[in-house]
């Protein structure tokens, strides 16, 4: 037990060294090849600035979490692994090397979203081949087990949902890489709890590469070569593996049920912001008559800075809001069933949004 503590300590330790090894070499090719993310109406940054920080994302992630487990397997009577956490743990390392070439060629020469949602949908359906999927909603709504010919494409849909929450959170230095961190924290931290140490260590592996990316991204200079965005080789990487984090700690496990009660709530409150800023953008463009995908300037962190916010402010403020839907999901799920608990997530946000518009409204008729 204390070996495999030292072991989650060791994947994080390592992949944190790694990542700030590599990014800021990633960052002066990039610099230096003019590899930059376009600049348009859309965006904040107004200088030129590469988006590839993502590619040392995969790297810094599988390395030493294959370390680990052949260190734990060579200096131990006993194999970390069983075959079934074999063969989910390959299997999403083939799904994290599809998306890593795909998020790389999006980057680099550009990709269209259907090409994108198949390699997605095929990333979903192989790691529900693996054992990845939703058996149980916990009651939530009233609904409990799952067959699997629902369980199947609902799993799959929230895989490529999460994928592209994260992706379109990106839009302020920090923000997809801050709510990812504290995400994979409390992953981690539940993962350590129940000792499933698979999970552990990709939570803490993923933790450690995001950390030397968070302070390249937010205060890196220009000037020296430094600053960096992860592009989508990044937020693909990184929603996959929130995705998978999540659906892991929501399927069914008597232990788990009882430590954690409410445990789909909880998983998920760990990425309630990305999730129900992506469900509010995209109801406000169909409102409105506009493609569902089409870029714009109406995401959470565009409200904040409409507020008169910095950058640096409404980052602060978002990342407050997404520790106080954790922490408040974690102490009420005891007390509270998971419908309510869902409703009053979705209430608070809700009313935080309309006071937001309310506020940006009253302002700009001062103006």
């Amino acid at each position: 037990m204390t070996t495999c503590y030292f072991e989650t300590l060791a994947a994080f330790a390592v992949s944190c060294l790694l990542s700030a090894m590599i990014i800021p070499k990633i960052s002066l090719i990039a610099f230096r090849r003019r590899l930059f993310d376009p600049l348009d109406d859309r965006k904040l940054h107004t200088t030129h600035i590469p988006r590839l920080g993502g590619i040392a994302f995969f790297p810094c992630i599988i390395m030493p979490i294959s370390l680990v487990i052949a260190c734990h397997n060579l200096c131990t009577d006993s194999n970390l692994l069983s075959w079934e956490q074999s063969t989910c743990l390959l299997t999403l390392f083939s799904c994290l090397f599809m998306l890593y070439l795909m998020g790389m060629r999006d980057d680099l020469i550009g990709m269209r979203y259907r090409a994108k949602f198949i390699i997605q949908t095929l990333c979903g359906l192989l790691l529900v081949a693996s054992g990845f999927c939703f058996d149980n909603l916990y009651g939530l709504f009233g609904i409990y087990e799952l067959p699997y010919y629902v369980g199947i494409p609902f799993t799959v849909f929230i895989i490529v949902y999460i994928m592209n929450a994260i992706n379109l959170i990106d839009g302020i230095d920090g923000l997809a890489s801050g709510l990812s961190m504290i995400a994979f924290f409390a992953f981690g931290c539940m993962f350590v709890c129940l000792h499933w140490w698979l999970y552990a260590f990709i939570s803490f592996a993923a933790l450690g590469a995001l950390i030397p990316f968070f302070y390249y991204n937010m205060f890196g200079q220009t000037r020296r070569g430094r600053k960096v965005f992860m592009g989508d080789t990044g937020s693909l990487t990184i929603g996959l593996l929130l995705a998978v984090m999540a659906i892991h700690l929501s399927m069914s496990d008597p232990v788990k049920e009882e430590l954690f009660p409410g445990a789909i709530v909880t998983a998920f409150s760990f990425l309630l912001v990305p999730m129900l800023d992506v469900v509010r953008v995209v109801l406000h463009r169909l409102r409105n008559h506009q493609p569902p995908f089409l870029p714009d300037k109406n995401h959470i962190h565009h409200k904040f800075i409409a507020l008169g916010m910095s950058q640096h402010q409404a980052l602060c403020f978002i990342l407050s809001i997404a520790w106080l839907f954790i922490i408040a999901n974690t102490l009420l799920a005891s007390y509270l069933s998971v419908t309510v608990l869902f409703l009053l997530d979705v209430a608070v946000w809700t009313a935080m949004h309309f006071y937001i518009t309310a506020k940006i409204t009253k302002e700009h008729q001062k103006d």
